[in-house]
């Protein structure tokens, strides 16, 4: 299952986890936030112990949102060493994602 990730949990979460990540930011009114859900799901339990994936309600957590410049949802951000290295905008195919995330590996 995806981390729910929030504004008060991203630093330890993501930025000092040592570990690569994939979040996706969200809200609960976006339709194509609902279509990318169930991947990233997918995703999360298939790289469990080898990156962290999560998930940002853009609504209820808008500091990191704003901090990295969220305009469009969905955007999932690739992390690695505490950097953003990657980024998609919009739906995107399950195979690109995990193609993405093997990539910061």
């Amino acid at each position: 299952m995806a981390l729910e990730i929030t504004d008060s949990s991203f630093v330890s979460d993501i930025i000092e986890s040592g570990k690569p990540a994939m979040v996706d930011f969200w809200a609960v009114w976006c339709g194509p936030c609902r279509m990318v859900g169930p991947i990233v799901e997918e995703i999360a339990g298939e790289f469990q112990g080898k990156a962290i994936v999560g998930k940002v309600d853009v609504d209820t957590n808008q500091e990191v949102a704003a901090k990295y410049g969220i305009r469009n949802i969905p955007t999932i951000l690739f992390f690695k060493d505490g950097e953003v290295v990657d980024k998609v905008v919009g739906v995107a195919p399950k195979e690109q994602l995990v193609e993405k995330l093997n990539a910061i590996l």
